[in-house]
């Protein structure tokens, strides 16, 4: 088989596995069975990109040509084999999960859930391994219309009200300013491939890129930059599988994945950082990562807290971007990486939580630790690789933008990322310290009706449910077992990270 056929395979692989899911959906462990090694081969197809990427012989392959120098093109180069590598191992590990907590909180339309799952990994990988803006474009948009089926899952009212925001904002954006800017770089230089250095220099003048750069910033709305980010906290209505899909997984790693490579391989570092235009979405940045940081602390729901942690958390990667340093993208880059890992963990532990205690308020989760340990030690590591402290990946791509800042002589910026630091830990390590420590709270489950906040499965409602001594335990294993490998991943990033740094390092090196 050829590196091309693996490439295509790629593409073509989550589709066919969501065709076979749909087969099988009578028969809950043949479709689930499906599911798993649909996702181990995708794994498997992309991880033997790697050393060709390594050795600088990356496949490419057209796969329809629609004008002469406008295809729809598959290429792999390094940031793609990252986002590609992220998004293929983590369907194993959240499939795993969804297994679990699926099934313990006896959702309705399963076979639907995995389908378009399947269906928005596929999507991702399109947008990964495009070769081009066009064609990451039509992968783009069809990871938005496969995930709103997800955020709808439950079918209640606020679930189609969160649907028709999502879909809103994010097609809004993309069709009324990326596609706008994509039609306008075609016009400009002929072109729509992505090509080291960028295609714009020489081809535009300097009033002109800075429109451009706006309006690929805020047209690439999973990105989430304020004001168009209402998309990401209302989508918290849906299971938290879906949850950890849109921050970890696919949809959010899709924007920031875009915006990168719209600056390295349409405008050029380089040329971006000689004109200049980009320091006011700097501070655009710098200011969503500030508020995004301080309105989760004015969370109580667990998902709304982390939900709002994404929105900072994804503007990290913007502002590295914008700093247009060859460090800024290297930090860029690895916090796609680093942040994925932890931020799946503190989902999938917010999905234990709501399974095994019917608990989804931080209030609630007083004394939570000493039945919940596991659970609880989960959420502390993902927490410590969100703030960026050591023994966890989340350093060194915080410790790469802020050389990135330095590089391009944005002082303020370093304050900005150490400020925010401290916020991320005002806001997620009270959460196992008062499980560990804190005296139990009697609190009941939420009643009926409250989707957003605890997913009700009236199931469980027994009159003493609200004794937290006799009635917490730990989630299924099969959501123990994704905690635990996202949990080793943090830790892993740590003391590994010279394969997510080394690709980094290609995508700058001259």
């Amino acid at each position: 088989m050829t590196p091309e056929h693996v490439l295509m395979l790629c593409l073509a692989i989550p589709f066919a596995g969501a065709i076979l899911v749909v087969v099988t959906g009578a028969l809950p462990d043949l479709r689930e069975t499906v599911t798993l090694i649909t996702a181990g081969v995708l794994f498997y197809c992309v991880a033997t990109l790697y050393p060709l990427v390594v050795a600088g012989n990356p496949p490419s392959v057209v796969l329809l040509e629609m004008l002469p120098g406008l295809s729809i093109d598959l290429a792999v180069e390094p940031l793609g084999l990252i986002f590609a590598g992220i998004a293929s191992f983590l369907w194993i590990v959240t499939s795993v999960y969804s297994i679990g907590y699926m099934r313990g909180h006896h959702e309705k339309n399963q076979t639907r859930f995995y389908a378009c799952f399947a269906i928005a990994i596929g999507a991702a990988m399109g947008v990964a391994l495009a070769g081009n803006m066009l064609t990451l474009f039509i992968f783009y948009e069809l990871l938005t219309i496969s995930t709103f089926p997800l955020v709808t899952h439950h079918g209640s009212d606020e679930a189609k009200r969160a649907g028709r925001v999502y879909l809103g904002l994010l097609l809004g954006t993309s069709i009324g300013f990326q596609l706008f800017a994509i039609v306008w770089t075609w016009t400009l230089t002929g072109t729509l491939s992505f090509t080291q250095g960028g295609i714009l220099e020489g081809n535009a003048g300097r009033l002109t890129v800075g429109i451009l750069l706006a309006l690929y910033a805020f047209g690439i709305g999973k990105a989430a930059l304020m004001p168009f980010h209402r998309w990401l906290p209302a989508a918290m209505v849906a299971p938290t599988p879906v949850s950890a899909l849109l921050h970890a997984v696919a949809v959010v790693k899709a924007g920031v994945f875009t915006v990168i490579k719209v600056v390295v391989y349409i405008f050029g570092v380089d040329f971006l950082f000689q004109s200049g235009v980009s320091g006011w979405l700097q501070w655009v940045a710098a200011g969503t990562v500030l508020i995004a940081s301080l309105v989760a602390m004015t969370q109580d729901n667990l998902k709304l807290r982390l939900a709002y942690s994404t929105i900072s958390q994804l503007s990290y990667v913007v502002l590295g971007a914008m700093l247009a340093s060859d460090l800024g993208i290297i930090g860029g880059g690895m916090h796609i990486a680093m942040h994925a890992f932890g931020k799946i963990t503190l989902f999938f532990c917010a999905g234990a939580y709501l399974v095994a205690a019917h608990k989804a308020e931080v209030s609630q989760m007083a004394g939570i630790g000493r039945t919940m340990p596991f659970t609880t030690f989960a959420f502390l590591i993902g927490s410590l690789s969100v703030i960026g402290l050591p023994p966890t990946g989340g350093m060194w791509s915080k410790w790469y933008l802020a050389l990135g800042a330095l590089d391009s002589g944005k002082l303020v910026m370093v304050g900005v990322l150490m400020v925010s630091s401290l916020l991320n830990v005002a806001y997620l390590l009270p959460i196992p310290v008062r499980g560990f420590f804190a005296t139990p709270a009697d609190n009941p489950p939420l009643p009926p009706g409250h989707e957003m906040t605890a997913e009700h499965d009236p199931e469980h409602d027994h009159a003493h449910d609200h004794d937290p001594a006799r009635r917490i335990k730990e989630a299924p294993l099969p959501c123990l077992f994704a905690m635990a490998v996202t949990s080793a991943g943090c830790v892993a990033l740590f003391f590994y990270p010279t394969p997510v740094y080394n690709l980094m390092q290609m995508i700058t090196a001259p």
